[in-house]
């Protein structure tokens, strides 16, 4: 797994993605932003985990997805949102 910054993270991580965004305590829209700085940096089939505590960050990142090919997978865990995001076409 890389970060945004294609650094390597922890081998015995249990989140399945190939490049992680830590978007705790950042408000809208600086979530989404990140993300799709990380989803650039992807290749196809690739995934982008984000980890949020912005509640909006649920509109934000449903109306990007619905505009694009990308995949999207929701998780709530207490006051955090997981995203997942595999970058198609």
């Amino acid at each position: 797994m890389k970060s945004a910054e294609n650094m390597p993270l922890s081998e015995n991580s249990d989140i399945s993605a190939d490049y992680l965004v830590d978007a705790t305590q950042m408000k809208c829209p600086l979530p989404l932003l990140k993300m799709k700085q990380a989803l650039n940096q992807a290749s196809v089939g690739e995934v982008v985990f984000v980890r949020c505590t912005d509640p909006t960050s649920q509109r934000d990142f449903k109306s990007f997805i619905d505009m694009t090919e990308h995949e999207l997978r929701i998780k709530q865990v207490k006051n955090e949102f997981h995203y997942w995001v595999t970058k198609k076409a």
